[in-house]
């Protein structure tokens, strides 16, 4: 089962980090396996899911990040209340078998064993393997957590909330504001909007206001596709409504000045995800 992003020397990596240590020798007394299997983890390319519960677990590191590499915090300071070190592993291996088999059905939401098998397309002499031997099968845990957003704790071990309170975050905020003049982008302070009514999230938000028009454009954006940009061309800044044509050329609209270049004659500075007209 693949969750992870990145070769497995990236992911030790990332749990050295999490531990606060240097080496794979380091690490494999954190975690409490022989040193030998660190290294066979990178060797084989492949960390298991147990390897992840036990470093969120036990050092509060973000499971998302641990496991993609995509969250710039490698500590969310949630650390488990089991215990650190043997006591936390101890505490995970026990609960193998049929109760975490029984958690990961009621994370899923599933009442059949086929269901779960259906979804991992795993076999159920799989399953039943687990509930014979008391198994912990740490990489569905990974997944399952990831997926649904239960409590990793939880489902490890049983103990804690199934589903974490959340503090409800400040979608207040305060975005770049950039003047358009005479083609120039410049630098005008902050604007304070509140950008919850945007159905899908932006990565830079910047407000962008002309004497034509005011628009918030996602500046973290830069693959150009069919939309409104803030382009850049030769130096001169403005919005424009793109399409893209065969052979990486795009069609240009201005009010009402239609051109065709390549894409690689303009620059991408933004894309549009909202646009406000004047009415006079």
């Amino acid at each position: 089962m693949d969750f992870t992003e990145g070769t497995a020397l990236e992911i030790v990596e990332r749990l050295c980090s999490a531990y606060g240590v240097t080496t794979q020798k380091a690490l494999a007394e954190s975690i409490g396996v022989p040193a030998a299997n660190v290294s066979n983890w990178v060797q084989r390319d492949s960390v298991p899911g147990s390897a992840f519960v036990k470093c969120a677990l036990d050092t509060g590191s973000d499971l998302y990040w641990l496991t993609t590499g995509k969250l710039a915090n490698a500590n969310l300071k949630v650390k488990s209340d089991i215990g650190q070190g043997k006591a936390l592993y101890d505490e995970i291996m026990s609960n193998g078998g049929k109760p975490v088999l029984r958690r990961i059905m009621d994370a899923y939401g599933f009442t059949l064993q086929k269901q779960l098998c259906d979804l991992l397309e795993i076999s159920s002499g799989t399953v039943s393997t687990w509930v014979r031997r008391g198994y912990f099968p740490g990489d569905v845990v990974v997944a399952c957590a990831l997926d649904t957003g239960v409590s990793l704790q939880w489902l490890a071990t049983g103990k804690g909330l199934q589903k974490e309170e959340k503090a409800i975050p400040d979608v207040n905020a305060m975005i770049p504001r950039k003047n358009i003049s005479a083609g120039v982008l410049q630098d005008a302070g902050f604007w304070e909007i509140n950008l919850s009514f945007i159905p899908h999230n932006v990565d830079e938000p910047a407000f962008i206001l002309s004497n034509t028009g005011a628009w918030i454009v996602d500046m973290g954006v830069s693959g150009i596709s069919n939309g409104r940009w803030l382009l850049g061309i030769d130096d001169k800044y403005d919005v424009y409504d793109i399409s893209l044509l065969p052979g990486r050329k795009i069609s240009v609209v201005n009010r009402g000045a239609n051109f065709t270049c390549g894409a690689d004659e303009v620059e991408t500075a933004g894309k549009v995800v909202l646009t406000m007209d004047y009415s006079f």
